[in-house]
């Protein structure tokens, strides 16, 4: 790489690093208080509370957060945000340090852990297209997303391995990733913003939802994620499968965090190499399919390492989704309207993840934890027929970049 190719690319270089900063910290603070949750009270319906906890603030604020992503300096939000999860980080140090850590005080921070993750997801998902060119920008998604999955591979079977050691072994690091992720942001350099300066009211506000509604492509790729990985996310359980039914320790429960991990760093290096250019909606809808079918797979697998190549299978298949769906929402959005937008997608994809962990919770709690998650890949796969009858022209969409709808 040339001296002028490496400044040219120097400010997504840096946004990577922060993602992967990020990405690991949280990830192995999900591994940590998801097993310490569990070793204190034992109980599959606390694990499900903590992504109910972590989405109530998506619930709340997103509205908020997308009209501040749209009027302020998004690395400066981003920043801050990151700053706030190194705090949350820093409290489970001591908490564990001093053992004064309860399950109260769990979901207290997890509710302040989803409030950052609030405000900082749609700054970053509308930074990006300000990082880089839009012509290169569905290989830009693949390759943060790659950022990311390599994150989640190595941070979760780390931050099993390190609390072996102690949580304070995990939430440690996890301060330290966040701080290193926040000084990036604010060091990084990003052109072509509209700062918008209205002020926040029920009309600004909306108009991400209104956009929304308005192109059926992008409410249906965003609702599909959200309901087909509402019902299928199974990783809520992940702690119940490792120890009553896979009969492993935390360091099982870190390669099963990391498995789907894998298969999403193979797909998305693949896709940062070859993007999706043809017949992106059928492409789409058949990665969610595939997703379904592997979940229930999951479900009925008693064998940890059929369970580790499962998920990777799962991981592959959702990374496709998210990619086309990234690419597309961000493409059919003019940039003042990136934040807004991006925060009702940040609301889908909470509900997707920390609802459904909630949901896996719940009906685990109802039906037990196999049928369960058999339940929720069966509903995949019915989401997955019904919205390809509601958005035909989504299921039959074949470019993910459409010129005309360029603002």
């Amino acid at each position: 790489m040339t001296e002028l190719s490496l400044r040219r690319h120097r400010p997504f270089i840096a946004f990577w690093l922060a993602r992967v900063f990020t990405a690991s910290g949280f990830q192995m603070l999900t591994v940590a208080i998801g097993w310490h949750l569990y070793q204190l009270t034992g109980s599959v319906l606390d694990l499900g509370l903590v992504g109910l906890f972590e989405f109530l603030p998506r619930l709340l604020f997103m509205l908020h957060a997308g009209h501040v992503a749209d009027r302020f300096e998004r690395r400066r939000i981003a920043a801050a945000c990151q700053g706030l999860q190194a705090l949350v980080a820093l409290a489970l140090l001591l908490g564990s340090s001093t053992d004064s850590i309860s399950r109260e005080l769990i979901f207290v921070l997890a509710f302040l852990l989803g409030l950052a993750r609030t405000f900082e997801m749609p700054a970053t998902q509308a930074l990006l297209p300000n990082v880089v060119p839009l012509a290169l920008f569905p290989r830009a998604v693949a390759a943060s997303a790659a950022a990311m999955q390599a994150a989640t591979i190595i941070a979760p079977a780390l931050g099993g391995l390190l609390y072996a050691f102690g949580a304070q072994w995990v939430y440690g690091p996890g301060v330290l990733l966040y701080v290193l992720a926040s000084s990036l942001m604010l060091g990084l350099h990003a052109e072509g913003q509209v700062l918008r300066k209205e002020p926040a009211n029920l009309e600004t506000l909306l108009a991400g939802i209104r956009f929304i509604r308005s192109k059926p492509d992008v409410l249906g790729s965003i609702s599909l994620d959200l309901f087909a990985v509402l019902l299928g996310g199974a990783t809520a359980l992940l702690p119940v499968f490792a120890k009553d039914i896979l009969l492993t320790g935390p360091w099982g429960l870190g390669l099963l965090r990391s498995a789907p991990a894998v298969g999403a760093l193979l797909m998305s290096l693949w896709l940062a190499r070859f993007p999706i250019e043809r017949r992106t909606g059928p492409i789409m809808f058949t990665s969610v399919a595939v997703f379904g079918v592997a979940t229930i797979g999951f479900g009925l697998s008693t064998s940890f390492w059929l369970s580790m190549a499962i998920l990777v299978l799962l991981g592959a298949a959702d990374m496709i989704s998210m990619v086309i769906r990234g690419a597309l929402v961000q493409l059919d959005t003019p940039d003042a309207m990136r934040g807004r937008v991006s925060a009702v997608n940040g609301l889908f994809i909470g509900a997707s993840n920390q609802l459904g962990e909630f949901e896996s919770g719940l009906t685990a709690h109802w039906f037990g934890t196999v049928p369960s998650v058999l339940i929720g890949g069966i509903g995949t796969l019915l989401i997955t027929g019904g919205w390809i009858r509601l958005f035909p022209t989504l299921a039959r969409r074949d470019r993910l970049h459409q010129p005309t709808q360029q603002q």
